[in-house]
Parts: C-alpha cells; structure tokens; sequence
C-alpha cells in the first residue's frame, strides 16, 4: 500500500498519476476535516505560465506544462477557468532591465510572451500603468482552487482510494510504520506531501534536519466593486528576482471580486491566518530563524522590512497606486482572504531555498517547498515524481 500524507493540491495529483499508472492501492491520510484549509485552497488560483523561474529549475520545467495540464482538466470537467491573460508592468524606470530579464527567462523555459508597449498595454488592460514597455502572458488563467480539489477528491474516490481525514503523523517505526493520533498504519511505500508541515515529517525520519519551514503571511485587500471594471484578468508587478516572492498585484476572480495581493509578511506560525492563530513554543523558534537571516541576509532583511509596512494601509496602497489608474486608498476594502507560504529555509547557508525539493530515501520521498508555482504544476510535477521516483520501487 502507499501512503499519502496531505490532500492538498501535491498529494492528491500524485495520487491521481499513480492511478492513472493502475496503482490504486493508495491511502491518502489528512490532518483536518476538510480539503482546502490551508495553502491549496487558499491561494490567488492564478494559474501561472513560466515566466519567472530560472531555467532548468524544477518550477521552469513544469510550470508552463502543469499550466496546460490544468487547463485541459478544468475544461473536461466543466470547472471555472478564466483565460484573461496577464501583463506584468514596471512601475519605475530602474526596473526595465529586470522586466527584460524577465522576457529572456520566459522565452529559455518556452512561455509565449510578448514585450509591449503603452498603446498594446491599453487594449490589453484599459487602466494599467506602466513607466515604459511591459511584458503580456496570454496563456496565464485564473481557476477556483477548491472546485479543482474537490474534483480530484470525487475522482480519486470513485477509482477506490481512500482518505482518512483528521489522521496527525506523531513519529515513524523501523517497520514502515507510522504512529499516528488514530493508531498505527503500515506501508510499502510512504509520500509526504504535508505542505507546511512537510519538514517536520522528513526530520522525523532523520532526513533534511538543515531545512525547516519559515511561514510567510499572504495578505489581500479587495478592490471596492465600483471599481472592480479597472481589471480585466491579471495586472502584476515586476518582481525582485533575487526573492521568490512576485509581489503584490490585482486579479479579478470568477465572482468578479478583484483581488489586490498578496503581501509577504513574516508569520508567527505555520497556520498564524489570524493574529493569535498558532501561537505556541515554535512561534520563538521562528522568529529566531527571521532574526538569523534579518541580520546574516541582505536580501532577506530588505524584504522583510519592506513587507511589514504593508500591514498599514497607506503603504500598501503605495506599493500598488503606480499600477492602475483611478484607485484611491480608499478603494482598497479589508478582505478576509489570507494564506501562509510555508517557504523553506537552509539554515546551514541562511538563505530562502528557490526550488522544489525532492528528497528520496529507501521506500518514502519527501516534497518540501511545494509553493508557488506548486498548484499550477501540480499535473506535471506529479508525473515526474511518480515516473523518477515511485515506479521504480519496489510496492
């Protein structure tokens, strides 16, 4: 039997490819009730198209094919799939080599992007602003995160997998034996996909002690809906390449809501979404890694400190007023959407790890940092992981 242990977006596609490999001797376990509670559920559901990542990187060699995977499931199952495209504008002069670093790095992965100018932006995206040229995405879409979870969930379960809700790892036995707050469950090959919790399940399998999770929290506002007509897909920024963050930016969801966001503010907690959410011991173990890399990161520190004034509106709005015309502070509405990016950390190097990891050993692979593009590659990052790494095994 395999055990899955998350069913976020990452365990239940490589599920769905074990199946689609005639294995069906799967058990997925999940910590809570319901799908979706966490970073799956809860992201822009932007479905991204390769632009920002350095080639032959993981997130480069199947982001644009997860993109087109996702795509062609939320058409055969008739689910929400918006296909606005996106531009990514420059809201100052210094940061035009960096749009154009941007454009190289697209056309290396395959992405089909244009470089365009004021008038093509406008009939692209009437009210976006940019200071000179920007960069348009056709391919980028925007999908509801949670009917594609719980499609999967339908899909998954009608092949006869199984999931076992409310299960918590508490340690793993020589044996292939998990313990867990429901009993023991064995196996013959074992994947944690835990997402933020992702780190602490390979170190209790002695693996990965150097890399730990540092939560970031990901803040929304939404525009007021009078002005919801100023975006019509995707208006992004251009981001700072050396943090794996994309900055905040304006997209319209399937309801029309447009969203602006979201922030990358340091959490307290895996799961701190509201302001006493997840307090506890860890929450000092975490903000002595921040402190670690405030001081000994330069990169890290600028971000930071940059990301914590936007908890104050003005500066928010600041970030975000050289993007699209006619927006006021007063424009930008309170929104009870919020997600944590359980990013990764070497702290050995004290440095923001950039890519997906894998990590095999024995009978059981580990995914760590499984953030953004994760959801969009989700399809194609499956089929890699399941072709490398689980066939071959013996199950």
């Amino acid at each position: 039997m395999i055990i899955i242990c998350g069913a976020g977006i990452t365990g239940l596609s490589i599920a769905r490819e074990l199946v689609r490999n005639g294995i069906i001797d799967i058990t997925i376990i999940e910590k809570e009730q319901t799908l979706g509670k966490h970073a799956s559920g809860r992201n822009s559901g932007v479905l991204h198209a390769g632009i920002y990542y350095t080639p032959d990187s993981l997130k480069a060699k199947f982001c644009l094919k997860g993109n087109m995977l996702m795509r062609q499931y939320c058409k055969e199952k008739g689910l929400t799939l918006i296909e606005n495209g996106k531009v990514i504008v420059t809201k100052r002069e210094d940061e035009i080599p960096t749009l154009y670093e941007l454009y190289r790095r697209a056309k290396s992965n395959g992405a089909n992007v244009e470089l365009i100018d004021k008038k093509t932006l406008k009939e692209i995206e009437p009210y976006a602003k940019t200071c000179g040229e920007a960069l348009y995405s056709p391919f980028t879409a925007v999908v509801n995160p949670q009917e594609i979870l719980n499609s999967l969930e339908k899909e998954l379960q009608e092949k006869g997998v199984r999931l076992l809700r409310g299960v918590i790892i508490k340690g793993y036995e020589k044996g292939n034996t998990l313990k867990t707050n429901q009993g023991t469950l064995s196996f013959d090959f074992f994947v944690n996909a835990a997402g933020a919790h992702a780190d602490k399940i390979a170190h209790s399998f002695g693996l990965a002690k150097h890399l730990k999770i540092l939560p970031f929290k990901g803040l929304y506002k939404k525009l007021i809906k009078d002005k919801s007509y100023l975006v019509r897909g995707n208006i992004y920024p251009v981001p700072n390449l050396k943090n794996p963050f994309l900055g905040v930016h304006f997209t319209k969801v399937h309801d029309g809501t447009v969203y602006v966001g979201p922030t990358a503010t340091p959490a307290l907690g895996r799961e701190n979404y509201r302001v006493f959410d997840d307090l506890g011991l860890e929450t000092l173990k975490i903000l002595w890694r921040d402190f670690l890399l405030i001081i000994n990161n330069e990169k890290f520190r600028s971000t930071a400190l940059n990301e914590i004034k936007k908890y104050i509106k003005i500066n928010f709005y600041r970030d975000v007023k050289n993007m699209v015309e006619g927006i006021s502070s007063e424009d930008l509405l309170p929104s009870k959407k919020v997600g944590i990016r359980p990013q990764l950390i070497d702290i050995k190097k004290k440095e923001l790890v950039m890519d997906f990891v894998v990590i095999k050993d024995a009978n059981t692979l580990h995914i760590l940092n499984a953030i953004s593009p994760a959801f969009t590659s989700a399809f194609a990052f499956a089929e890699y992981v399941v072709k490398e790494y689980i066939l071959g095994s013996k199950l």
